[in-house]
C-alpha cells in the first residue's frame, strides 16, 4: 500500500435501467469509513440510462450524483460515466446497480492498483462464490467459454469476461476510453478484449455473486451472439498509433465518449 497523507480518490460508477430495487444496497453498502481509514475518498456517480422507475430518484436520497444519458443502451451509460471521471480521481471501479456484486468488496479491487500491481483488476464470479440459483447454468458454461476463448486468443489473464465489476487506474481507463463504441451488454468483451490489445496489466480477484433485486435485462441468446461477434471482431482490432500519441487530448474531448 503507498503511504501518503493525501486521499487518494475513488469514483464508483453505476450504470443502471430500473434498478430502483437495487440500487439503495449497492450504495449503502460501499465502505466508506473502512477506505477512510486506508487513506482513500470515495465518490459515487450513479448513470440513469432513461429509466421510468425511480432509481434517479433513490439514489440521490443516498448521496449519489446522477447523471442521465437518454440513449438506452449499457454502452452509453459506460460511456457517458467514463466522460464524467475528474481529473483528480486516482481509480475508478464500474458496478452493476442491481445488487448482484457486493460494493462492500471494492477495496479489494482497488488495492492491487494502489500497490501498483496491475492497471485493471476484473471481478471474477467463476473464480469466487456464487450463491445458489444466482447463475443459470446456461450463463455459467456460455461464460466460461468466452473467458477460455479470451485467455487463448488474446492471451488475457481473465476468469469472467462477462463481469460487471471492474477497477482502473485513472490512466488505464483514460487510454481504453477513445476506443468504446458498442451500445448494450456486449460492452464487457469489449473493453477486455481492447484493453489486452492495448497492452493494460489485468488480473481478476474472486468476488462474491448474489440473486438480482428486480428483473434482468439481459437475452441470453440474442445478446449472447452480440458478445461472440465483438469476441471476433475484435481479433484484428490494433489501437491508433494516432490516439496513443495524443491520448491526453484525446480523452479530454466529450466527443471521443458519443
Amino acid at each position: 500500500m503507498k503511504t501518503s497523507h493525501k486521499k487518494r480518490k475513488i469514483a464508483v460508477l453505476i450504470p443502471c435501467y430500473n434498478e430502483e430495487k437495487g440500487i439503495a444496497a449497492v450504495i449503502d453498502n460501499l465502505p466508506r469509513a473502512k477506505a477512510l481509514e486506508r487513506g482513500f475518498q470515495i465518490e459515487v456517480t450513479v448513470i440513469d440510462n432513461n429509466s421510468d422507475d425511480r432509481t434517479a430518484q433513490i439514489a440521490r436520497s443516498f448521496g449519489a450524483a446522477v447523471i442521465s444519458e437518454p440513449q438506452k443502451g449499457k454502452g452509453y451509460a459506460i460511456r457517458c460515466g467514463f466522460c464524467s471521471v475528474a481529473e483528480d480521481i486516482d481509480y475508478v471501479v464500474m458496478i452493476d446497480g442491481d445488487g448482484t456484486y457486493r460494493s462492500d468488496e471494492i477495496l479489494r479491487l482497488v488495492e492491487l492498483l494502489d500497490s501498483d500491481f496491475c492497471d485493471v483488476v476484473i471481478g471474477s464470479r467463476l473464480g469466487g462464490r456464487i450463491l445458489n440459483g444466482s447463475m443459470p447454468a446456461v450463463n455459467r458454461v456460455g461464460n466460461w467459454i468466452y473467458s477460455f476463448l479470451v485467455r487463448v486468443f488474446y492471451n488475457a489473464n481473465v476468469t469472467d469476461v462477462l463481469t460487471g465489476y471492474f477497477a482502473w487506474k485513472r490512466q488505464a481507463l483514460e487510454r481504453l476510453r477513445p476506443y468504446l463504441k458498442c451500445s448494450g451488454f456486449d460492452s464487457e468483451m469489449e473493453m477486455i478484449t481492447k484493453m489486452a490489445r492495448l497492452g493494460e496489466e489485468i488480473y481478476c480477484v474472486p468476488i462474491s455473486y448474489n440473486n438480482r433485486a428486480g428483473e434482468s435485462n439481459l437475452r441470453p441468446f440474442r445478446d449472447g451472439i452480440k458478445i461472440f461477434w465483438m469476441f471476433l471482431k475484435n481479433l484484428n482490432w490494433r489501437p491508433s498509433k494516432t490516439i496513443i500519441c495524443d491520448t491526453v487530448q484525446t480523452v479530454s474531448s466529450i466527443d471521443t465518449c458519443k
